[in-house]
């Protein structure tokens, strides 16, 4: 099986990239499964009922979310009904949602797909390693095709997670950061790992905000209010192979793919 996992999806410039070259890449790759951050979705900050379907619609199988999760109130409208948008599972109790999801395929496998946030410089949630190795143990009764997004700031604790999580899950890769790091890797336990995807939108900006807005932020350290930038977009991202018998990881590739 290969399974595509597209890295944070920044507004309008992002989802028309996936537009344009999702269905490229799935049918050139030979793309099974598709996983993807969808919390900038939506204006840079947040997904909406009608952002979440348009990605939906154009091939994306799964959508996971991050910090930026509660920034578009329409979220508490459809979070609760819509299956494959899931948010970071070590929320606390209670939050709307759902942190992990198991998915069947129609060839019968099973691919449980779980979301985490970092601690360090985010969010005081609960423990993002004892959180997944509970629900890591629950799923693996069913499948052992288990992938970790976690969207984490600090380049450590993704890479503490990873090899805390080798062998236990097929692959854990990285969200938040909105550039792709050069460490894609198999752990030796069978874990295919990258610290982060990378982004989705426009390539000559900041994160995907307009440069101008946070140049202007940093020089005189007053409120700016963020726009997403367009134009010249990347695509990025990582595919997996995976041995559906073992649920390990063979191979893992970054893509790369610029808008034409």
């Amino acid at each position: 099986m290969n399974v595509l996992i597209v890295g944070d999806i920044s507004g309008k410039p992002g989802r028309k990239l996936v537009r344009e070259l999702l269905p490229k890449i799935k049918a050139e790759r030979d793309i099974d499964f598709v996983i993807a951050n969808g919390e900038n979705a939506a204006g840079g900050f947040g997904i909406t009922r009608e952002t979440a379907n348009e990605l939906f619609y154009n091939g994306i199988d799964i959508l996971t979310m991050g910090n930026h999760t509660w920034d578009n109130k329409d979220i508490f409208n459809f979070l609760d009904k819509e299956e494959r948008l899931i948010r970071p599972l070590n929320y606390p109790e209670g939050t709307p949602g759902k942190g992990s999801i198991i998915v069947k395929l129609t060839n019968g496998l099973k691919i449980g797909i779980i979301n985490l946030l970092g601690r360090v410089f985010l969010s005081n949630v609960e423990c993002p390693f004892t959180t997944a190795l509970k629900e890591i143990e629950k799923m693996r009764e069913e499948t052992s095709i288990i992938f970790i997004d976690f969207h984490a700031e600090v380049t450590s604790e993704k890479v503490a997670l990873g090899w805390y999580l080798d062998g236990k899950v097929t692959g854990l890769v990285g969200t938040h950061t909105h550039i792709q790091t050069a460490d894609e890797r198999l752990l030796p336990q069978g874990t295919a790992y990258i610290t982060d995807l990378g982004m989705t939108g426009s390539y000559n900006s900041v994160l995907g905000v307009k440069k101008e807005l946070v140049i202007q932020k940093f020089l005189t350290q007053l409120p700016v209010r963020f726009e997403v930038a367009k134009g010249d977009e990347i695509f990025c991202g990582v595919i997996i192979k995976v041995d559906d018998n073992t649920g390990k990881a063979v191979q893992i590739e970054r893509v790369q793919e610029f808008s034409v």
